[in-house]
């Protein structure tokens, strides 16, 4: 009802989970996110899971490559439950133009849940996943994550490798954590920052301790 996935992979997020379950019971767990079900915004590509950036102009289309986060999740053991809605090539603040449909704020449905990464905020707000990934140009993780009452953090320009997202503006972006809690944004910001050979902007500083 709320319109927060544009892609939905159930059938990979159980297949996921089942691997995760065995993994577990021969105390072989693959990382610190092992099992736990997340969520994309739709403009980080997903190796193949259609890939929209909330527009037309790209339906149909399947990346063959991970995006660096989506992958360092992955090897984390995280599983996928969907791709989340956004405005259309991330040019908006409340998702509402979406090519796709127009995402409802969990809190109160009259309302809209602000934007770019309207979508990730509203299930992480509904509890459709534990948390989820957005990215920001100029308030697209935060403005959703206070709208929808979550936790919205954009990490430093070149934390985290823009590899594999289909940016708004490639000199600005920073893909970011949008969770319920700052403890949990500064665990995953560990996991998914770091200096990335396919992103020149990277920063190669060490990758610290954000409790």
């Amino acid at each position: 009802d709320l319109n927060a996935f544009i892609v939905e992979t159930p059938e990979l997020a159980l297949d996921g989970a089942k691997a995760s379950d065995t993994r577990r019971a021969a105390g072989d767990a693959r990382g610190a996110m092992d099992g736990i079900p997340i969520a994309m915004k739709d403009l980080f590509c997903t190796e193949g899971v259609q890939t929209t950036a909330g527009s037309h102009m790209l339906e149909g289309f399947v990346p063959e490559y991970e995006s660096f986060v989506s992958r360092k999740l992955k090897e984390a053991g995280a599983v996928t439950v969907g791709k989340t809605n956004m405005d259309a090539f991330a040019h908006g603040s409340t998702t509402e133009t979406s090519d796709y449909f127009e995402t409802k704020n969990p809190w109160d449905e009259t309302r809209v849940p602000g934007g770019s990464s309207g979508g990730s905020a509203a299930a992480v707000a509904a509890q459709m996943c534990t948390f989820a990934i957005g990215s920001e140009t100029a308030g697209s993780i935060r403005v959703p994550a206070a709208w929808c009452g979550i936790t919205g953090f954009k990490p430093t320009y070149g934390r985290v490798s823009r590899y594999g997202v289909i940016a708004m503006a490639s000199s600005t972006d920073s893909p970011g954590p949008m969770t319920k809690t700052i403890e949990d944004a500064a665990f995953i910001l560990k996991i998914i920052a770091g200096k990335d050979p396919f992103d020149a902007t990277t920063s190669p500083e060490e990758i610290g301790d954000y409790f």
